[in-house]
């Protein structure tokens, strides 16, 4: 039985309920808990803690892949692809929600090619770890691992990283191993196979003070080196998953390259970039220079062979890039140059990655990439003065 207190107590309880409904007091009050509860579950992006002397070489990037593998074991698959020249393994890491089983578009981003250009693999590294510490924090980064399999090679080429030299222990620039148009004396490419590339090294610099014009060692024949071989094993791997691009990075020209035409004097090219391939390319070099401050290789033709991103796009037919990062003022070809100000040149990059990796589908489709990614503060951040 209820007394007459209990009573009194109750009905004025009811009388604030009804009031409350009708002010809209409860109902503010339950707005501003879901509107905190959102902003919790879409927190701003964060950035890497990395400082700028937080350079990784083979074995601590090895190290640093199986931490992300244990901090987060349904976020990543780390695995090897593949042995090197001299056996080391050639690690990929695989980022994507596992609990999300639907199928998914795929994409490759690789760095460290030529075994000078370490923050190409930094880069790699960089994104890995800004994905994977947003996650479950930020809605973009739920919905891109939610649709998306990321599948980053940071060191392609580990041996040439470890001892600081442009190409594998063979000797061999691995960016002139790719079958396509390959070990053509016009692309300046030289077939020499180990016992002589070895002792040539990867490119003779003639004429010396352009590198660009340099002759590159190419191998013997094409994919005849295991890192090469590896990448394109991946790749043919990918191709049955919605491969839906590839990036492939280098230092230091400042840069986003596509394929091109070929040069009109060269016989049998080995593709042709259609007209609507050539405007989805002059759209992401626009959104590039606009967006970022790194610009686009305008040429209007190309002569050159043996690489991993033409190679890919004939094979695929699917957007390929070459992101080279870095200034210009930075030489790793002539040895002359150091490495420094990371954490500046890795903010440069996260534009670049997550503007592809935002819109996967559309590149997919060869359709317009219109979807603008968020960046967190201070990115991109401002050139160095």
């Amino acid at each position: 039985m209820y007394t007459r207190q209990s009573k009194i107590v109750m009905f004025f309880m009811i009388l604030t309920l009804i009031c409350g409904l009708f002010t809209g007091c409860f109902e503010e009050e339950l707005f501003e808990e879901m509107n905190e509860t959102e902003i919790q579950l879409d927190r701003p992006l964060i950035l890497p803690d990395w400082n700028d002397e937080e350079y990784h070489d083979y074995y601590e990037t090895m190290d640093l892949l199986q931490e992300y593998q244990v901090n987060y074991p349904y976020l990543v698959n780390v695995f090897s692809i593949g042995k090197s020249v001299q056996g080391k393994d050639i690690w990929c890491i695989r980022i994507t929600n596992e609990k999300n089983t639907d199928d998914k578009y795929s994409c490759l981003i690789d760095g460290c090619i030529h075994g000078v250009e370490w923050e190409a693999g930094e880069a790699c590294l960089y994104l890995a770890e800004y994905l994977l510490i947003n996650f479950d924090n930020n809605e973009t980064i739920n919905t891109i691992l939610n649709t998306s399999e990321i599948y980053i090679v940071p060191l392609f080429n580990p041996d040439g990283r470890q001892n600081d030299e442009v190409g594998n222990d063979n000797g061999v620039d691995l960016n002139r191993n790719f079958d396509i148009f390959f070990g053509r004396l016009r692309s300046r490419c030289l077939r020499l196979g180990p016992f002589l590339s070895k002792r040539v090294g990867s490119f003779i610099k003639f004429p010396p003070n352009d590198p660009s014009k340099w002759w590159r060692v190419s191998g013997k024949r094409p994919f005849s080196e295991p890192e090469s071989c590896a990448i394109r094993d991946l790749m043919e791997t990918l191709s049955i998953k919605q491969f839906s691009f590839y990036v492939n990075c280098h230092t230091a020209w400042h840069n986003i390259i596509t394929p091109i035409p070929w040069s009109k004097n060269i016989l049998n090219p080995p593709f042709e970039v259609s007209q609507k391939e050539n405007k989805i390319f002059d759209y992401v070099k626009d959104w590039v220079e606009t967006n970022t401050e790194y610009e686009a290789d305008r040429s209007e033709e190309n002569i050159g062979g043996g690489f991993a991103d033409y190679w890919c796009f004939n094979e695929f037919r699917i957007p390929s890039f070459t992101f080279e990062i870095l200034s210009e003022d930075y030489d790793a070809w002539t040895g002359e140059h150091k490495h420094d100000n990371l954490v500046h040149w890795m903010k440069t990059t996260l534009p670049v990655f997550m503007y592809l990796i935002v819109n996967i589908e559309n590149l997919h489709a060869w359709q317009t990439p219109d979807i603008q990614p968020l960046f967190p503060e201070g990115v991109p951040p401002k050139p160095l003065g």
